[in-house]
């Protein structure tokens, strides 16, 4: 497979067709207003529809954000960047994330799109469902918080300077995945993971652009 250097600038074309082009860009502030919103309404509902509320019933809300954060990881480095053995893989793997590294800075491929978003956490949430019953309310609530954090991180990450704080080592951890090697650092939101799990990078200096094997063949 040929490898391609990245851009920190421009965009590219995943499709020709102009509706369907469009429905791959998203401003990322809708989808992080939304899933809060959302987040905020399944703690309303549990805690005025159901009766068995109670104060410890909260603690599965950061058990929620958690849940997320390694969830972020498995699909991240599973999903999104599965092994592509055919031009046809490569394209499918260019299509849902490929493209982010081709082109790390384009601020409307920095989110999920909502309709694809939307369908994955009502899988989760049946799933969770199916786990915990009633309480899946304060469960999902975290889910959906911890989602739209990581929205805000990754997108900070890409579109801003970092901070002078601690914070400073997530900007450090996603940039040596995408300009160091992208089978590395796959966590954004909580980096734990990739100690965790053994991907943390091993090269401990700074990132340098390089040419990226998530790009397909052209």
């Amino acid at each position: 497979m040929k490898e391609y250097r990245v851009s920190n600038s421009g965009s590219g074309r995943l499709f020709k067709t102009g509706w369907l082009e469009r429905l791959t860009r998203t401003n990322f502030l809708f989808p992080v207003i939304f899933y809060y919103a959302a987040s905020a309404g399944c703690i309303l509902y549990a805690e005025l529809k159901l009766n068995h509320a109670s104060w410890y019933n909260w603690l599965l809300l950061p058990c929620g954000m958690l849940i997320f954060t390694l969830v972020e990881y498995l699909l991240h480095r599973f999903v999104f960047h599965f092994r592509a053995e055919t031009a046809k893989q490569q394209k499918i793997k260019y299509t849902i994330h490929g493209v982010h590294h081709a082109f790390p800075k384009d601020k409307d491929r920095l989110v999920m799109p909502p309709l694809i978003s939307i369908g994955i956490a009502i899988l989760f949430w049946i799933f969770f469902y199916l786990l915990t019953g009633d309480f899946v309310w304060y469960l999902f609530s975290g889910f959906l918080a911890g989602y739209s954090t990581y929205l805000i991180i990754h997108y900070s990450v890409h579109r801003y300077h970092a901070p002078r704080n601690f914070l400073k080592i997530l900007w450090r951890h996603h940039s040596l995945h995408h300009y160091y090697s992208d089978e590395v650092a796959f966590s954004v939101s909580f980096p734990l993971w990739d100690w965790i799990f053994g991907t943390l990078p091993v090269h401990k200096g700074k990132g340098q652009p390089k040419e990226s094997g998530m790009l397909p063949d052209r």
